[in-house]
């Protein structure tokens, strides 16, 4: 891991592999640059690659007072692209990834971004009486403050109740049953510095990035998953729909992180995207 020091001081860890056109990868909530190891010795024969820890992820131990909101991690992606003077940037974004795209595209624009991935997100996780595209399609500000307090009671057990509690029957009997998989990651999440994250997590559900979607004038692959735990296709086809040129991918039975389910063909769609080889939008 490299690292760099955002402006305020803190130190950002960041993976960098391979030589080429620059590709950064930003992972989602809870999550690390690891998300990214399965796709990096195809990616890195031909790119540059950047995997970040955001703030209050990953190997991060908090060094400064920051709290790792939405703005504060566009800006450390500011930075990033700064500290390495890089253009003509792919940046894929996962879940919470994305959202940093999105803010990063409201706050700096995009004339350093040639291309963009999003990885199944909504522009606004709370729903209201305007928006029913957010998480599970029903989830609103009294849910969401419900959430952040069973956070704050068990940080683990809550973020688990939020992956079963969606639209996904086999993580629901997964959680029921408590597989060795949901046992290993409930290990893991309580390893984890619960109050940054929870910080973290207030400011994205504050986050209503609509805007974004129309400023995102360059080329866009959009990969969600067919059965997401949290998205309907409906709020797939409104990313689609509202970005100037996008191209839609739904893999089938798989949940909010379809690229990890779906190795081998979002490691085959990502390259045919960033060898142009993609043409129109596609429901599949």
């Amino acid at each position: 891991m490299q690292r760099f020091h955002a402006d305020d001081g803190e130190p950002i860890h960041v993976a960098v592999s391979g030589d080429g056109p620059p590709v950064i990868m930003l992972h989602g909530w809870t999550s690390s640059h690891r998300d990214w190891n399965p796709f990096i010795d195809r990616l890195s024969a031909s790119h540059r690659v950047f995997r970040w820890d955001a703030r209050g992820h990953g190997g991060h131990a908090v060094h400064t007072a920051t709290v790792p909101t939405l703005a504060r991690m566009a800006r450390d992606l500011a930075q990033l692209i700064e500290h390495w003077q890089l253009d003509e940037v792919t940046v894929v974004g996962h879940s919470m990834g994305a959202l940093t795209l999105w803010r990063y595209v409201l706050d700096y624009g995009c004339e350093r971004i040639a291309r963009v991935v999003i990885v199944d997100q909504s522009p606004k996780l709370v729903t209201d009486e305007g928006w029913s595209l957010g998480i599970y399609g029903d989830f609103d500000a009294v849910r969401n403050a419900a959430f952040i307090d069973a956070l704050r009671a068990d940080f683990a057990e809550g973020v688990l109740g939020l992956i079963a509690g969606g639209h996904n029957a086999a993580a629901r009997e997964a959680y029921a049953a408590n597989t060795e998989a949901i046992q290993t990651m409930r290990g893991r999440l309580a390893r984890m510095a619960a109050q940054p994250l929870i910080d973290c997590w207030a400011s994205l559900t504050a986050a209503d990035l609509r805007a974004a979607l129309p400023r995102l004038w360059c080329p866009a692959l959009l990969v969600y998953g067919g059965e997401s735990n949290f998205y309907s296709a409906a709020t797939a086809r409104y990313v689609r729909d509202h970005l100037p040129e996008s191209q839609l991918l739904v893999y089938p039975g798989v949940d909010h992180a379809p690229h990890l389910w779906r190795r081998e063909r979002f490691a085959a769609d990502l390259a045919a995207f960033l060898d142009g080889a993609h043409a129109g939008a596609v429901l599949s």
